[in-house]
């Protein structure tokens, strides 16, 4: 079987320091037409986008599609919510465990696997400020070592 190619369209920083991420699942997403063309340019943003479940379905609310320039009449609301495709058990999986105190589900990354769109989508537990400073800290540390070890690599 060929492997198919991956292009990463969207990336959510901002959930990998605000969160940990405890599990990552991968989801299709329903689109309209003009929507799979203006992700194939590139005008998709998941910085404020969450995910809910609602009715037994998984809900991304807030991912942002710009509309298709040349797309006029079809295109529709960039904001709207749109509907995630998963198997049932990882849904009922995921709602128990949103049900829990503390976690959420929130997309990490949007790209193109083959010719199909995926939303990787995490479920995610709430840092504290103090997690975050460390994290930090850390990062700062690491980029010191290997700006150190870049200096005595030189002479």
């Amino acid at each position: 079987m060929a492997k198919e190619s991956v292009r990463l369209i969207a990336n959510n920083k901002k959930a990998y320091h605000d969160y940990f991420i405890e599990e990552t699942y991968e989801a299709g997403i329903e689109l309209i037409g003009t929507e799979v063309k203006s992700i194939r340019m590139g005008k998709c943003s998941v910085k404020e986008a969450y995910v809910q479940i609602e009715n037994g379905q998984a809900w991304v609310y807030g991912m942002n599609i710009s509309p298709y320039e040349k797309g006029n009449i079809f295109n529709k609301d960039p904001l709207r919510p749109r509907r995630l495709l998963l198997h049932k058990n990882e849904i009922m999986k995921l709602h128990g465990q949103i049900s829990q105190q503390g976690f959420t589900i929130v997309p990490l990354k949007v790209y193109l696997k083959g010719s199909l769109v995926k939303v990787e989508i995490g479920l995610a537990r709430g840092k504290k400020l103090y997690d975050k400073r460390a994290d930090i800290a850390k990062k700062d540390m690491r980029r010191e070592a290997e700006r150190d070890f870049k200096v005595r690599g030189l002479y």
